[in-house]
């Protein structure tokens, strides 16, 4: 059974407690821990960030205002696991050795932050290299890699297959404060760049895309990979 890592993000999952995806995600989720041995890391999203801003409007240092963004994502989380039911490993795993044996279990292993100061995507780069992934999946609210921010350069190109090194060069320069919002941060992207594991960022607004790259191979967004040769369908 191959192994994929979902970077699932928090604007994504829970775009508002009104309005969020949760329940899509538990079924999409749950359909693909029967061919693939699953784990996902949530982002903490508008949620994180609103928390992060009042913590800053009290003089709360970077480190501590991470923390609580830690915090929310791991809330999101809980949710997701509480949706996913006996589908999903019942506790959030707080570092990536406890999401390796909680992998042991043959469920679903759902976990938020580990560390101040590392997003989320890092965090998933991370345990996509110790868990021997076949691919690291960022879903998020942008449908691919682009050459400039495209929700702020309107004319900016969508880069549909490129190296690791070519990722590196369009994410230099990104922010590391707490509460960042790029599509994949400067760390993430040396891991990718260390570990040879293909990266796929995909428009994530619709999980049944996931399911459709992976099983499929109908895949419309970007493909970071040694070779630059596609993965897909992962089966």
């Amino acid at each position: 059974m191959k192994t994929i890592v979902i970077s699932l993000g928090g604007s994504v999952l829970v775009p508002s407690l009104e309005s969020n995806n949760i329940a899509a995600y538990a079924g999409v989720l749950s359909r693909l821990a029967d061919r693939f041995r699953v784990f996902v890391v949530v982002g903490g999203g508008g949620e994180a960030r609103r928390y992060i801003t009042a913590a800053r409007s009290l003089a709360i240092d970077e480190a501590t205002a991470d923390e609580i963004g830690i915090l929310v994502t791991r809330l999101n989380a809980t949710m997701l696991i509480s949706a996913l039911g006996t589908a999903a490993y019942p506790a959030v795993p707080t570092s990536h050795y406890e999401a390796l044996v909680a992998a042991a279990s043959g469920r679903i292993v759902v976990m938020g932050g580990v560390t101040p100061g590392q997003t989320t995507d890092a965090v998933s780069a991370v345990l996509a290299e110790r868990a021997g992934a076949d691919i690291l999946i960022n879903a998020t609210s942008v449908d691919g890699i682009y050459s400039a921010d495209p929700r702020t350069v309107p004319d900016a190109e969508k880069i549909s297959r490129l190296t690791p090194e070519d990722l590196l060069a369009i994410v230099q320069g990104g922010r590391m404060d707490a509460g960042a919002n790029n599509v994949i941060d400067l760390v993430a992207a040396k891991v990718v760049q260390r570990n040879n594991i293909p990266l796929m960022v995909i428009d994530g607004k619709n999980p049944e895309n996931i399911t459709a790259a992976l099983v499929d191979g109908t895949f419309t967004g970007s493909l970071i990979s040694r070779t630059g040769e596609s993965v897909l369908p992962l089966e």
